[in-house]
């Protein structure tokens, strides 16, 4: 038997036994906001790609420039694809004092650490070429005092070197919109997210938002804060409060989570937001594990209702209660135990619509263990998140999904089907979770099985192939040694 035609009908029968597995609804062609999760990172925090803007850096020094720039982010891109982001939002890219980029100097000039003009189209076209989308903030308070526009539009002074544009005054207002405006027709942004916006009108913001609209009409426009302007998408503060305080600790009150059964889907969900303490920190005052506390997190973050914005650093539990502590130089020689999971769950929801957009119900929540569905006409999915001290158990009505039906486990392979009771009972082992994908229990798979013994059948084939043409050739050397 020729070994390569052999090798061909082994590659092929695998294939075939791959198609005949159950499979997700693949995602649609023309994402909206709705289907993205956000990498929210910090371009001078992220990662060192180019030591010739390393001019006054520090990386010892965590309030000065450490060294992360445009290139840093392109160098670390298959980082941020292998857990699945399909946006990343790199904070304010302007001229500025601060190593945030908040304390603006200049709203036409990129931020000379974070490297040149070149190097930022470079990276918009690298991330853009891996289908992944670019947020970039446009602070509207709380610029450096040295601003450019300080000798000519009206301010107030805000906090330590910086000052707050008079919300109310047209010039400023007019200002911004033209920087604005020539911000995103300047650079093949998907989205601006306007941050400290407290200090304006909802009138104001929604003639930002119409004016960037026009420039680009698929830009999305998030808010930093929450507001009642049209914006795309903004955080939701009770509901991250929900979040951490039913996932902080073992046991809570989860009670708050409840309120997801409201629509949140256009919301910004989130534990961390990068101006505040990080939800490491709050699992480190409760005398947690945050690796653990992280696991069960992230599995809501990212099967709940709304867009997942998670912090760079979150897949290595970065601490910290305030800025700069809060905003480390990323390690990436830090062992990453969350990293895997992140990319399992991103992979799940980016590979179905019901995920992404579907209706939500809570079917059982008390002190940690959470059981809810997630679906829409094609798919159901149930996830259990089992944030106790011990094994939970929640038997499901069949008529919540359906009699004859499979749940299979995404995460840990685990199996439930309905037993006599007409009832699904879900058992999750204290502080984990599952994702379980609703199907119909047709028993055995024989298509797979068959394929599976053909395979086997067919590799054994080679090794008697292979062990058969090495004999031949052990006796041909043997006859002519003898000749």
């Amino acid at each position: 038997m020729n070994v390569k035609r052999l090798l061909g009908i082994i590659m092929m029968v695998l294939l075939l036994a791959t198609t005949a597995l159950p499979g997700l609804v693949s995602a649609k062609a023309e994402r909206t906001l709705k289907d993205e999760s956000i990498y929210d990172l910090l371009v001078d925090r992220f990662n060192n790609g180019d030591g010739r803007n390393d001019v006054d850096t520090n990386a010892q020094d965590v309030s000065a420039f450490n060294g992360g720039d445009f290139s840093g982010i392109s160098l670390r891109l298959q980082h941020i694809l292998d857990m699945g982001f399909t946006a990343v939002s790199i904070g304010p890219v302007f001229q500025t004092a601060s190593y945030d980029g908040n304390e603006v100097l200049d709203y036409t000039k990129l931020e000379k650490h974070f490297g040149t003009v070149e190097d930022f189209n470079s990276m918009l076209k690298e991330l853009h070429d891996k289908d992944v989308k670019i947020i970039a903030d446009f602070p509207l308070a709380g610029v450096s005092k040295d601003h450019v526009w300080a000798n000519k539009l009206p301010f107030t002074k805000g906090e330590g070197n910086t000052i707050d544009w008079k919300a109310d005054d047209a010039d400023v207002q007019r200002n911004l919109e033209e920087a604005m405006v020539d911000f995103v027709k300047t650079y093949p942004l998907d989205g601006i997210r306007l941050t400290k916006t407290q200090g304006y009108s909802k009138e104001v913001l929604d003639h930002f938002i119409a004016a960037l609209k026009k420039a680009s009409p698929k830009l999305y426009v998030l808010s930093g804060e929450e507001t009642d302007a049209n914006v795309d998408s903004q955080p939701n503060d009770a509901s991250m409060e929900a979040l951490r305080q039913s996932f902080v600790k073992v046991d809570p009150d989860s009670s708050p989570m409840n309120q997801f059964e409201t629509e949140h889907s256009k919301d910004l969900i989130q534990f961390d937001q990068l101006t505040g303490p990080r939800f490491t920190y709050d699992i480190v005052e409760q005398r947690m594990f945050p690796p653990t506390r992280w696991k069960v997190a992230v599995t809501a973050l990212f099967t709940l209702p709304g867009i997942p914005v998670m912090p760079y650093g979150t897949e290595i539990a970065v601490n910290g209660k305030e800025a700069p502590e809060s905003h480390p130089l990323f390690n990436f020689k830090t062992d990453m135990e969350l990293k895997e999971l992140i990319g399992n769950l991103n992979s799940l929801r980016n590979q179905s619509d019901a995920l992404r957009n579907g209706n939500f119900k809570m079917l059982h929540n008390k002190d940690g263990y959470i059981v809810y569905k997630i679906y829409d006409e094609n798919e159901s999915w149930i996830i259990a998140i089992n944030n106790t001290s011990k094994t939970q158990s929640y038997a499901m009505d069949a008529e919540e999904i359906g009699s004859k039906k499979r749940l299979r486990g995404m995460l840990d392979s685990d199996q439930i089907v309905e037993t006599e009771d007409d009832k699904y009972h879900v058992v999750v082992d204290r502080e984990m979770a599952e994702v379980y994908l609703v199907k119909e229990d047709k028993g055995f798979n024989v298509p797979y099985l068959i394929a599976s013994i053909m395979v086997y059948v067919l590799f054994l084939s080679f090794l008697w192939a292979v062990w058969r043409k090495g004999r031949k050739a052990r006796q041909e050397r043997k006859d002519a040694a003898k000749k």
